[in-house]
């Protein structure tokens, strides 16, 4: 337990600046960490395998996360709120973060090995909507994740806090090849579901049973390439009832399209 009072010390670099998507991009790369916020996503992280560089908390999460911080071989830096807010630039109501390591992904074709069903996203850029499709897509029994190269990083602080730790829980890689990324795929035998919104596309429900599935998802504004919509073996689209179209809305946000979608690939 380390009293640290100074917003600048440079033992909390790994702490600064949180909500500075360009820095904690080029910070986090170039050490190879992420961060954690809060006890539950913290023990997740931990649970996970991911080493410890540090903690930096306050006083009060001291006896809370104290099994945790018994067998930590990492300083834990113990401040204010007001030195915290100073550091990540933002106040920390959940009073605790932590530092961790980054693990080497799996390629795409170790981590469907032994998966039946897959979610797989063509540039989801948004780290929010990034976390909450993991936490929908764990929640609802999808076996794996398979991440486009633009895709948003599932262990930016952002993502893992809205998933609730689920990035964790979920297995995933990510391509090299965005073009030729979706022949891994189908070599492993997976049928390739496209989610559009597209009038002519097949209601999800409708689509016959097959062994392995894999639902491609697209981003919130564009929606899936043409690239991905020609490769696919059936493009897919939830139904939006007849209500929903005369109030205009003939489509749902990608969280809630995953949401939906991925329930109806595990059932099928």
């Amino acid at each position: 337990m380390v009293p640290v009072s100074d917003p600048a010390d440079p033992r909390l670099a790994d702490y600064v600046r949180l909500r500075d998507v360009n820095l904690r991009k080029s910070l986090e790369a170039e050490h190879g960490l992420f961060l954690a916020e809060g006890e539950k996503v913290i023990r997740r992280a931990v649970g996970a395998g991911h080493p410890v560089r540090s903690m930096l908390m306050a006083r009060r999460w001291a006896e809370p996360l104290a099994d945790l911080l018994d067998g930590l071989d990492a300083p834990v830096y113990v401040a204010d709120d007001a030195t915290m807010e100073g550091v990540a630039g933002f106040p920390v109501h959940r009073g605790a973060l932590a530092s961790l390591e980054r693990l080497p992904l799996p390629s795409v074709e170790e981590v469907v090995a032994d998966a039946r069903r897959v979610i797989v996203c063509e540039d989801v850029v948004d780290h929010t909507n990034v976390g909450a499709i993991f936490r929908c897509a764990a929640a609802l029994g999808v076996d794996a994740a398979v991440l486009a190269p633009r895709c948003a990083d599932p262990l930016y602080r952002r993502s893992v806090k809205v998933s609730m730790g689920a990035v964790f829980a979920l297995p995933y890689a990510r391509m090299t090849d965005r073009h030729g990324g979706l022949g891994a795929l189908r070599a492993a035998g997976f049928q390739l579901l496209a989610l559009t919104p597209a009038a002519d596309a097949v209601p999800i429900d409708d689509v016959p049973p097959a062994a392995r599935r894999a639902l491609l998802l697209g981003s919130e504004g564009d929606g899936l390439s043409s690239r991905w919509l020609e490769e696919a073996d059936v493009r897919v689209r939830i139904p939006m009832g007849e209500t929903a179209l005369a109030r205009g809305v003939d489509s749902l946000n990608v969280v809630a399209a995953a949401a939906i979608a991925c329930h109806s690939l595990v059932r099928g």
